[in-house]
């Protein structure tokens, strides 16, 4: 068994207890014209975005920064000039918890002018698309790989009807096309085998520049230094979601500023 099988496995059983039927107008319900987009924020600039990632610990890294606050790297992220924010809620393999998303978004605000924050974790079902929306997010991940298309319909379905917008996470082509013909507006590309959690920046070398207009492009993982910024923005990605790098600079803001003035 795959980390990544290991780890889908291990949510499905986490997540048992609390499934049950999630209506249209439930998901409704939760819409709120007033959201910060996600899209947006990253969206129609000239320079790469950067969303800015709270990571405690991984797999591959073992433990990063396991007492960070959510609410202070989030701070720090957002005056530092981060364009939209990350935050892993799972707790067994990344030390997050929603608790930690619900912070880090009372403590932007809620509406539109606030930092949007995407809730990072393994989606299987509507119920963590609720849950999301609860919590503040602007966006769920949408794992391409781990899900059937009847899953991903669902997933993508629950979030349009309740105002969020969806990353559909790639790692080959075959993924990039089961997004496409999902209808996916915001595509990232992994740069980790989320089987073997190696890094690779030419797999956004390879993948981006097939995605196609107007789709926004992310690149993911693996970006620690800024010759690594260099090169996946010169894939055409849009934007760039970086974690670890962050988490253990000793001056993450001047990082992302560096970025910005690329």
């Amino acid at each position: 068994m795959d980390k990544l099988t290991e780890i889908m496995a291990h949510k499905r059983h986490e997540i048992r207890g609390n499934l049950r039927q999630v209506s249209e107008g439930e998901l409704r319900g939760l819409a709120d014209p007033r959201r910060p987009s996600f899209l947006r924020a990253i969206a129609g600039r000239n320079k790469l975005s950067v969303i800015a990632e709270i990571k405690r610990k991984s797999p591959s890294a073992g433990s990063i920064a396991r007492e960070a606050s959510a609410v202070d790297q989030a701070t720090l992220y957002a005056r530092s000039g981060a364009d939209a924010v990350s935050v892993l809620t799972d707790r067994k393999y990344f030390s997050g918890t929603l608790d930690d998303l619900v912070g880090v978004t009372e403590h932007f605000g809620r509406d539109s002018g606030a930092i949007p924050c995407l809730r990072k974790d393994f989606f299987l079902h509507p119920i963590q698309v609720v849950e999301a929306a609860r919590a503040g997010a602007s966006a769920i991940l949408i794992i391409v790989r781990t899900l059937r298309q009847e899953e991903i319909r669902a997933l993508y379905r629950a979030a349009n009807l309740a105002g969020l917008d969806a990353i559909f996470e790639i790692h080959t082509e075959a993924d990039l096309e089961r997004a496409i013909l999902a209808n996916a507006r915001i595509v990232g590309v992994n740069n980790r085998n989320l089987a073997t959690f190696s890094t690779d920046l030419a797999v956004s070398e390879n993948l981006i520049p097939k995605i196609p207009h107007p789709l926004i492009s992310i690149a993911e993982s693996g970006i620690s230094t800024l010759e690594d910024v260099r090169r996946v923005k010169a894939t055409g990605a849009h934007a760039a979601l970086i974690g670890q790098a962050l988490m253990r600079h000793e001056d993450p803001g001047s990082f992302i500023e560096q970025i910005h003035d690329l």
